[in-house]
């Protein structure tokens, strides 16, 4: 383990993601990641059941910090010297004032998706950084899981190499089914939502982020449409949308929350870029560990690639299937832990991510109207 790693960690947050996400993605980084040494939450009881979940994982007890209690509360764990960053997994509208924080301690930041809860606060957000921690040396970062899974990475790559020709048009399909029944839905902070956009944001967000990944031009404008369908997921929970990119090619872009039946979530779902010469799509799906003999998903890459003879005339297709399993959250945590020994890969960039609010933002408030992306994003 490196130097700056030795003085540990702790999470900020204590909600299904911590547990089912980023205390595994710790597991397996192992000795990559530095010691887990206390966890936050503002009741006591769900930071002590994350703790515990930590000392079965971990097989190391973090200290339990919770409010009501000012020698165990947030700002007693900050003052602490031998934690010198924090993964923050709070909802969506407390997280630029405790990323804030935690910077004003001197403490490396991985604060969770989406950045802020809209442009104009995350770009005075990121404006702060710049200006008061950046040059102090401190590492903030994005955690956006899709802009570090490999399966987003190596379609991206493939279009670099031609593989496809140049990109013409591209399609972004995502149906989701949330009944009042989901664990996702009973989240407190997600059943009433205090932001924009509700699960369009919290959810969006991840397909704006692997398109910006996928594509090799900076997507620009936008015109779309909002509705609502199902009025326990207001304020909106479906966006239908057309977007333009910096090298002439467009594509549309469709997200909901709002399936009739769990069935419908897979009906045209997943990510189509077609070019010149050829297409590819990536899809979430299953393949068998045979080691393990079990089912493990991965986003699958299907790449065709139209071949021609001498005379431009149209031959056989080449297919190209590529399997990535899907770790991001692994990927983004040990890119944020390389990051703090100064090995940055470019992975969780704060402006990167404030692009992906940007397309959900712009997509709720459109009404038909074209909106210009770069624009919305520079003079916030």
């Amino acid at each position: 383990m490196s130097a700056s790693n030795t003085a540990g960690t702790a999470i900020l947050g204590a909600g299904l993601f911590a547990k089912e996400a980023h205390l595994p993605a710790l597991q397996i980084l192992g000795p990559l990641a530095p010691k887990l040494r206390a966890v936050y939450s503002r009741s006591e009881k769900s930071a002590r059941e994350l703790a515990a979940q930590a000392t079965t994982l971990l097989n190391t007890t973090p200290d339990v910090y919770f409010d009501g209690n000012p020698s165990l509360n947030l700002d007693a764990l900050l003052a602490r010297s031998d934690i010198s960053s924090v993964i923050i997994i709070l909802p969506i509208t407390q997280q630029p004032s405790i990323v804030l924080k935690a910077l004003a301690a001197g403490k490396h930041v991985l604060s969770e998706k989406p950045v802020a809860p809209d442009v104009a606060s995350g770009a005075k957000l990121i404006a702060q950084y710049e200006a008061q921690y950046k040059p102090k040396g401190l590492v903030w970062r994005i955690a956006e899981n899709f802009e570090a899974e490999p399966g987003f990475i190596a379609a991206g790559r493939a279009i670099a190499a031609g593989k496809i020709g140049k990109v013409t048009f591209f399609s972004s399909r995502t149906v989701n089914f949330i009944d009042k029944d989901s664990k996702w839905y009973k989240t407190p902070w997600r059943t009433v939502p205090d932001y924009q956009g509700g699960f369009l944001l919290d959810g969006g967000v991840h397909s704006a982020a692997a398109l910006r990944v996928i594509l090799p031009s900076a997507m620009t404008h936008l015109s779309g449409f909002a509705s609502l369908n199902k009025e326990w997921l207001a304020p909106h929970d479906t966006i239908n949308t057309i977007i333009k990119n910096a090298d002439g090619s467009h594509g549309i872009y469709e997200l909901s929350f709002a399936a009739p039946s769990p069935s419908r979530s897979n009906a045209g779902r997943g990510i189509v870029i077609t070019g010149t010469d050829g297409w590819l799509q990536v899809q979430q799906t299953l393949t068998r560990d045979l080691i393990h003999n079990v089912e493990k998903p991965v986003f699958r890459v299907t790449i065709m690639s139209a071949t021609r003879d001498a005379n431009g005339v149209l031959g056989p297709e080449m297919e190209e299937v590529i399997d990535e399993h899907i770790r991001g959250v692994e990927l983004e945590q040990a890119s944020f832990f390389a990051a703090l020994d100064g090995k940055d890969d470019g992975l969780g960039s704060p402006l990167g991510a404030l692009k992906d609010v940007a397309i959900i933002e712009a997509a709720l408030t459109s009404g038909g109207e074209l909106i210009d992306l770069e624009k919305l994003v520079s003079q916030s």
